[in-house]
This record gives structure tokens, sequence and C-alpha cells, in this order.
């Protein structure tokens, strides 16, 4: 990017020098007075291009010049701009690549959460069925109820979707 911005910096120097020496070739050469007419001013400015034959072939060679390095200079800023484009789409994919990581960071904390939430509750379970006996003769209510409801959240991916799904336990 800072070799286009180079470049084109060159472009635009070499056009303001051929600027420079076309404004240096056309100084007037051609005394009017105030009182000429439209019709002898012309007349006095063909005269002069007619004598001066070279130097409005050399000026028509520094428009020409200057033309094409204009077109180099949009050519440079077309580049710049495509290189602008995909350097985005570049950094929007490292983006993307790194919330990834960042995300599947988290998948496989909960992953691993999810896992010991389940033997838990299956250590409850067995716990509220060693006790269930005695606190139904007690109470005459069950310890606890819903363990068959009971779930866990689980990420799982196939590498492109990612899907959090529940566990019953």
């Amino acid at each position: 990017m800072e070799q286009i911005q180079a470049e084109m910096a060159a472009l635009n120097s070499q056009i303001e020098i051929l600027l420079e020496e076309r404004a240096a070739l056309t100084i007037n050469n051609v005394i009017s007075s105030e009182n000429d007419s439209p019709q002898a001013m012309v007349e006095a400015y063909r005269r002069q291009a007619r004598e001066n034959a070279q130097l409005s072939v050399e000026i028509q060679g520094i428009d020409a010049a200057i033309a094409a390095l204009e077109v180099q200079i949009k050519q440079k800023q077309n580049k710049l701009v495509r290189w602008q484009v995909e350097s985005k789409q570049l950094t929007q994919q490292q983006q993307l690549e790194e919330a990834k990581e960042v995300a599947q960071v988290h998948a496989q904390r909960i992953n691993q959460l999810a896992g010991e939430l389940a033997a838990e509750v299956r250590f409850l379970k067995a716990c509220a069925n060693e006790l269930s006996p005695m606190y139904w003769q007690i109470y005459y209510k069950p310890f606890i109820t819903g363990f068959k409801t009971i779930s866990v959240p689980y990420v799982r991916s196939d590498l492109e979707v990612w899907t959090i799904v529940n566990r019953i336990v």
C-alpha cells in the first residue's frame, strides 16, 4: 500500500513539473492592447502558433504526457481501493477466526461444567434413592422429585454450525 502511495506521489510530482514547464512555454509573447478586437487577438495567437509550430507540438506532447500520467494515477488509485477491500475482508476473516477460538474455549468450558454437573446430579440421585424410603416413613412424601427431566447443556459442532443441546441426566 505504501509503495502504491509513493508511486502515486511520484506521478503527481511529475505532473506538477510538466504543468510548470507547460506554463513556462505558454507565456504570452503576443502583445495585445485593450483596444484589440476579439478577432484581432485570435489572429495574433494563431500567427504565433504558426510561427512557433515546434512550440505548439511540444505543448501538445506535454499535454499528452500529463494525460497518460493521470491515467496511471487512476489505475494506481483503483489498485489501492481493491487492495483496501481485500485487506478489509482478510481482517474480517481474521477477526472471525479469533472469535471462533474464544467461542471454542467457552464451549469446552460449558461441556466440562456439564459433565461435572451431570456427575453431581447422579450423586444427588444416588443419595435420594438411599434417603427416600426413610423420608417417606417420616414425612409421608418424596425427598426429591423430577430426576427424569433433569438436563444439562452441551455444545456440539459439525465444524461449521454449533448447536447447544440439552442432555438428560
